[in-house]
């Protein structure tokens, strides 16, 4: 049988397997080369000085950000990119489920899952109300909220689709949930020494106010391994606050939608819900379950720790500091004093409430 139909080529799936993959492969082997420099630049410190001042996930960002302030990449790259940006950062923070059990959550102890998840609902109510005080749109205003007080790009990217939000609305809050996201995963760690912070609280305050995942272990390793541990425990049930967060908003906020998208009643909560998000629960419950062998672990922490990197790369190429100067001043003012907010009400906690 011929495979042309009426002149035309017929697309085959082998085909079209193909042609997507050398869509992304230009700018995924852009970010593979920033990350090789990042990693080797860690490795040279760890040669230097016996452990790197600057972790490889923080030097992805810093290379990439002066990349993409230097030079804007053309259409060849962008698709790869965005691949390495979104979906390899949701495999690995799906893969981050199979390195913890949900006994280790629960040992963290009740007050502090309490107090994590009631700094979650308080910061995207009061991000929110701030963002709608000056004047921004009930959808940038819901980006804004969930961006601060989740998982920054991942949740921002979660609900935008679920709200209709335009592409405006999208560029504007994760222009500057980036931005802020690289300023706190640098300038942290200078709180340790100006508020006499111990190893658990420092671990319970990046925790609670960096943005992803990745970037609480560029904050909290170079402190101590205790602050990495519990840092990463208490940004993993905000990530969890996720599920619930995004599915709630696909319920209640679907009369926002503009895009003539259907929005029946009967919408499946389930499918509100990140794919990575699912998957994370899963590997959890079989890792809880003992059901993922010990000597896959490490393995699966390696795979995603080069994701992290990979993804962090293409974060960076997608920061350009001149934006800064384009984004309106009340997007500016609603996620900085979000984030303001943020920082001080989980320096409060863990000051004040949480027992360390």
């Amino acid at each position: 049988m011929s495979d042309q139909v009426d002149g035309t080529k017929k697309s085959t799936p082998a085909v079209s397997a193909i042609s997507a993959a050398s869509s992304v492969l230009p700018g995924i082997v852009l970010c593979a080369a920033v990350t090789v420099v990042a990693i080797s630049l860690q490795m040279a410190q760890e040669s230097s000085f016996g452990h790197p001042y600057l972790e490889a996930i923080v030097i992805a960002i810093l290379v990439g950000t002066a990349i993409r302030t230097f030079w804007t990449p053309g259409t060849r790259w962008r698709a790869g990119i965005a691949f390495s940006a979104k979906q390899l950062l949701e495999v690995a923070v799906a893969l981050l489920g199979a390195s913890i059990t949900f006994s280790t959550i629960a040992g963290s102890g009740p007050i502090l899952l309490v107090a994590t998840v009631c700094v979650v609902i308080l910061t995207i109510v009061i991000s929110y109300a701030v963002s709608r005080s000056l004047g921004l749109s009930t959808r940038l205003s819901i980006l804004v909220a969930c961006g601060n007080s989740i998982c920054g790009n991942s949740a921002i990217a979660a609900v935008a689709p679920l709200i209709g939000a335009n592409s405006d609305e999208i560029a504007s809050s994760i222009a500057f949930t980036a931005i802020l996201g690289v300023i706190v995963v640098l300038g942290l760690p200078l709180l340790i020494p100006l508020f006499a912070l111990s190893e658990v609280q420092y671990g319970i305050l990046a925790g609670m106010t960096v943005y992803a995942v990745p970037q609480v272990l560029a904050a909290t390793m170079p402190a101590s391994l205790v602050s990495t541990q519990i840092g990463t425990v208490v940004k993993l049930v905000r990530v969890m606050m996720l599920g619930p967060v995004v599915a709630s908003i696909a319920y209640l906020a679907r009369g926002l939608r503009t895009d003539g998208a259907a929005r029946s009643s009967n919408q499946k909560l389930f499918k509100a819900v990140p794919w990575f998000i699912i998957v994370f629960f899963a590997l959890a419950a079989l890792r809880s379950l003992s059901l993922i062998p010990d000597n896959f672990i490490s393995p699966i922490r390696y795979i995603a720790s080069i994701f992290t990197v990979l993804s962090m790369a293409a974060l960076g190429l997608g920061v350009d500091l001149r934006v800064v100067g384009q984004v309106g001043a009340r997007v500016t003012a609603a996620v900085t004093l979000s984030l303001i907010f943020l920082i001080a009400v989980s320096f409060c906690l863990v000051r004040y409430v949480i027992p360390t």
